[in-house]
């Protein structure tokens, strides 16, 4: 698999962060504006570098697509800074629920923040349950699920923003605490790396019962010591991927390429992308995932803000659109709202798919 980057000609080498002016530089019409999208997986914080909070998040989603309900994943906004250590990330859920609500955007009302997915300890035994009660009380009917990233690299040349200890997802007592978020009712997302495929597959069928949404992609890498070894790392991540979709409580949220780790480059240009390039650069990987796991157990995600470094909202869903152009309207439905809905038990009618 070969990516398109508009960069390869007029690369400035511009630095992996949001920049607004840039992103500005490139606009274009919505690509068939009646799909509904739910996005399951965008972020919110308030940063010394960067603000991502509810009036940012709420002028993406005016964009132009027609949003119906998105979902807050974890990611280290508004923890407790007392009280017992084990509780302190029942801050970030009690966070998200202060934003969460009906939001009026140009194509209608989007239920912003419709679930909350935090972070516990999948290793605390017993004291998990307490965790998730209060997470529950936290999130006012909205909390769904809890996220334990476990990103792990052996090389040492890959970002890692909350390092795991390696093995953590074949560890005993973390495949008990994900197998123990089903007696809850909650489903489990697992952040990794494509090195960690064949341990999220040991890890899922150890907790059957339990839902288990692979974040972006399963990871693929592409920079540091993966660097220039594209078509090696693509056929190890498409075995690893066609082991894991073997596991049906596993589905796919397919996103995170804009992240530097995917190394397709696309925030390095002088100009920001069109969709068409995106669409060209993600879609080998999009599409062999969709094929391995079907529409029903893959779902689209904006991963905002961290992939907004690449292009903005209304390229990225675009793009999406663009990739999933060959499928019926039924399948469409499924990627870009249904599967969402169903793995996360949104309260809403929003899987129908088209406006009326």
């Amino acid at each position: 698999m070969t990516a398109t980057s508009p960069q390869a000609a007029n690369a400035t080498h511009r630095p992996a962060t949001v920049d607004p002016a840039w992103l500005a530089l490139h606009g274009e019409p919505i690509i068939d504006p009646g799909q509904v999208i739910v996005d399951p997986h965008h972020h919110l914080w308030a940063r010394e570098t960067q603000a991502y909070m509810k009036p940012e998040a709420v002028a993406d989603l005016a964009s132009g697509h027609r949003v119906v309900a998105s979902v807050f994943v974890e990611c280290w906004s508004g923890y407790r800074d007392a009280g017992p250590e084990h509780l302190r990330a029942v801050g970030e859920t009690e966070f998200a629920a202060r934003q969460a609500g009906p939001v009026q955007i140009g194509q209608g009302t989007c239920e912003f923040v419709a679930g909350i997915v935090g972070h516990a300890d999948l290793t605390s035994g017993d004291v998990l349950d307490e965790v998730l009660a209060a997470h529950a009380e936290a999130a006012g009917g909205r909390f769904r699920g809890i996220r334990h990233a476990v990103q792990h690299d052996a090389s040492g040349t890959v970002p890692v923003v909350r390092k795991a200890a390696p093995g953590l997802l074949v560890d005993p007592a973390f495949q008990r605490g994900v197998a123990r978020l089903a007696r809850h009712g909650l489903s489990f997302d697992a952040w990794l790396y494509q090195t960690q495929l064949d341990e999220l597959t040991a890890c899922a069928r150890a907790a059957p019962d339990t839902a288990i949404v692979l974040n972006h992609l399963g990871g693929p890498l592409a920079i540091g010591a993966y660097a220039g070894r594209r078509d090696e790392l693509t056929r190890a991540w498409t075995h690893g991927m066609s082991t894991l979709s073997r596991c049906p409580n596993v589905v796919v949220k397919l996103g995170g390429l804009g992240m530097a780790t995917a190394g397709h480059g696309l925030h390095a240009g002088r100009m920001p992308p069109t969709s068409e390039q995106m669409a060209n650069a993600y879609r080998a990987q999009v599409l062999a995932a969709i094929d391995l796991f079907g529409p029903e157990r893959c779902m689209f995600e904006s991963n905002f803000p961290v992939d907004k470094v690449s292009g903005s909202h209304a390229v990225l869903w675009n793009a999406f659109k663009r990739i999933a152009a060959s499928f019926s309207a039924d399948e469409k439905n499924a990627l870009f709202a249904r599967t969402a809905v169903r793995v996360y038990r949104l309260e809403m009618s929003v899987a129908k798919g088209r406006a009326s």
